[in-house]
């Protein structure tokens, strides 16, 4: 029976490691696709940066006000506020985890 050494194990698991980041790296960017498409009209959707909207508040500081992941039930059934400039919309499944990724990266 062949067994593996140090070496290789360490090898195995940062290949592991690094095909998880690229993944995690690529819906980050999907989600920065979908704030720049639905909220940088009104919303700060970066690092740094004013809301277009006073009321908006920066997506950066979203994680502030709510825990990110909470936030995939109202993506999901379609985010309503009291407030008529706030567009309605829905995403799908996929969408939401790339936003909630792009949301997490800013935090």
């Amino acid at each position: 029976m062949k067994t593996f050494g140090p070496v290789a194990v360490a090898i195995t698991v940062l290949l592991f490691v690094s095909a998880a980041e690229a993944q995690t790296m690529r819906a980050v960017q999907r989600g920065e696709t979908i704030v720049q498409t639905y909220c940088s009209q009104c919303h700060a959707v970066g690092k740094t940066g004013s809301s277009a909207l006073s009321v908006a508040p920066p997506l950066r500081d979203l994680h502030k006000l709510y825990p990110v992941e909470h936030l995939e039930e109202a993506f999901a059934e379609g985010i309503t506020t009291g407030h008529p400039e706030m567009p309605r919309f829905q995403l799908e499944p996929d969408q939401i985890d790339d936003l909630i990724a792009y949301l997490k990266s800013l935090e």
